[in-house]
């Protein structure tokens, strides 16, 4: 069992935490072309 066991477990390891990042970095991908609308809605305003 100990021969290889971590190499099992690596899928249910890897995979959340890719799904963390890829949501973490989406959500500020987001947050920034929002902020860089209000931005430019902010100066064609004025």
């Amino acid at each position: 069992m100990s021969d290889g066991s971590w190499v099992e477990l690596f899928p249910y390891i890897f995979f959340p935490f890719k799904i963390i990042v890829l949501g973490i970095g989406m959500f500020y991908a987001i947050k920034w072309h929002r902020d860089q609308a209000k931005k430019d809605e902010a100066t064609k305003g004025h």
